[in-house]
């Protein structure tokens, strides 16, 4: 029996959305709250960009300090050469990758020109692949582009070209949230019987399905012999429509109807980490949870009609089909409700004191606690909001890496 792992993509394809984004900073804490959680992988950002160099390289330092332990780290490139020596110039220690490039015909004509034929596709891809190899890295994905609008037997042969030169899986991307769940469990269970290589679902949610059509791919993909990986975000943000939601994937895996007995929830997952991750990302995000979002919404386990109230009272299993305490929902949460002290940018040492205070981090001296003052007034430049506590601890624990993550050289 196959098994499905989680690689989350908030780091790349959540801040590719439109009109929004997050500090490097941010994106640090973002990765620190999935590999607690338990997320298999993190797609933590592009190698090939200058400005996300430093924090690139200071998060995979956080990995061989094992502050980020077991989760792994994956840059995303396009499928091309130039982007491979790019990335091991800017980034030499990045060992997993996901590797781009699109296969439909329609792509093929309307993005390339004309300029590419399929063979040549599959051609720029195993070159690749194969330099990234040569260059040092330990897993490649490859991720067909469109793969919803592409030609069947064609990626078939994509996949089989991908698996010959040593990738471990092949991304099937439903590019424009095309796909339905019946066509997509059809269409990933027959790649996966003919090439038997692992499949990767990445999924948008322009026709509202991607939640759907992640976890009837995976099935396919289990139920034709393989592996199954599935992309995510947290909250479901993405281009567009946005991704498929981390916290709707799981719920579904662990109890839909159809699922709940397939034994198909990854491993390590601990649900209970949800609510606060949730939280912040909205937080960092600058974008509101709708009241109605799946397990974290404010009206997920809100009850006001008569029947519905009376009988979640009696039983709350009458109308509620997981508990809230799972996703670590229903602690009292203290709130500031007088004086508050904040730090930013312009906080002097008797505030900074008083915060730290409160989150208990004493330092060993006046020089530490200036330097920890400094970079905190920085990193309040580099976010534009008020430090929460997790950024406060991560920047008083390591304070080499906070400062490499918020240095952008032009």
């Amino acid at each position: 029996m196959g098994k499905v792992y989680l690689i989350d993509v908030t780091n790349r394809d959540g801040v590719q959305t439109s009109r929004i984004g997050l500090a490097k900073l941010e994106k640090t804490i973002v990765n620190m709250y999935l590999n607690d959680l338990g997320v298999y992988q993190s797609e933590f950002g592009f190698p090939f960009t200058t400005h996300e160099v430093n924090y690139l390289n200071a998060n995979l330092e956080l990995v061989e300090m094992g502050v980020i332990k077991p989760m792994k780290l994956e840059g995303w490139i396009r499928a091309i050469t130039k982007d491979v020596e790019t990335a091991f110039k800017f980034v030499p220690k990045i060992k997993h990758f996901n590797m781009s490039i699109s296969t439909s015909d329609l792509m093929l004509e309307a993005k390339f020109g004309g300029k590419f034929s399929r063979k040549d596709i599959i051609k720029n891809m195993q070159d690749a692949v194969k330099l990234g190899y040569e260059k040092g890295a330990e897993t490649i994905g490859v991720n067909a582009e469109d793969a919803s609008r592409t030609d069947l037997n064609y990626l078939i042969e994509f996949a089989q070209a991908a698996k010959e030169i040593g990738a471990k899986r092949v991304r099937y991307c439903d590019t424009l949230g095309a796909d339905d769940p019946q066509t997509i469990y059809e269409r990933l269970k027959t790649i996966a019987q003919k090439t038997k290589i692992d499949l990767e679902m990445h999924c948008h949610n322009d026709l509202g399905m991607a939640v759907a059509c992640s976890v009837m791919g995976a099935k396919g993909a289990i139920d034709g012999g393989v592996d199954a990986y599935i992309n995510t975000t947290i909250n479901g943000i993405g281009e567009r429509a946005g991704n498929a939601d981390l916290l709707g994937v799981l719920l579904a895996l662990k109890y839909s109807s159809g699922l709940k007995d397939k034994k198909m929830f990854p491993e390590n997952i601990t649900l209970s980490k949800i609510w606060e991750f949730a939280k912040y990302a909205s937080y960092a995000f600058g974008i509101p949870i709708p009241v109605n979002q799946v397990g974290v919404g404010d009206n997920a386990f809100a009850h006001e009609s008569g029947i519905h109230a009376d009988g979640a009272l009696k039983n709350r299993r009458n109308y509620e089909l997981y508990d809230y305490e799972e996703l670590g929902r229903g602690e009292t949460e203290l709130v500031e409700s007088g004086r508050m002290i904040t730090v930013g940018e312009y906080s002097g040492i008797k505030g900074f004191a008083n915060v730290y205070g409160k989150l208990e981090i004493e330092f060993k001296n006046d020089k530490e606690a200036a330097e920890i003052l400094e970079l905190v007034r920085y990193a309040n430049v580099h976010t534009q909001k008020p430090l929460t506590k997790n950024e406060l601890f991560f920047i008083a624990r390591y304070p080499k890496q906070a400062r490499q993550i918020m240095t952008v050289s032009p």
